[in-house]
């Protein structure tokens, strides 16, 4: 095993949660883009059905308040902390 294995790990974790970050990132950015000011009862099936699409999972509170942002035009910003 190498002696820089946690390093090594550290920064595996660290990209994939970078590229999942973009992914959701993108979906965002779409979905805002095409559903802006729709109402919310439009916008959580579209969310949801792209999410799912990418083998993620929202709650339907999540759904909810992401699919308000994106109707009132709020962009929604991931950010890893």
């Amino acid at each position: 095993m190498s002696g820089n294995f946690e390093r090594d790990l550290k920064k595996q974790v660290q990209s994939a949660v970078n590229d999942v970050t973009a992914d959701y990132q993108r979906i965002f950015d779409d979905v805002g883009r095409r559903y802006k000011g729709r109402p919310v009862s439009q916008i959580k099936p579209a969310l949801k059905r792209a999410v799912e699409a990418r083998g993620g999972k929202f709650t339907d509170p999540e759904l909810t308040r992401y699919a308000e942002h994106i109707a009132k035009g709020t962009p929604i910003k991931m950010q890893v902390k």
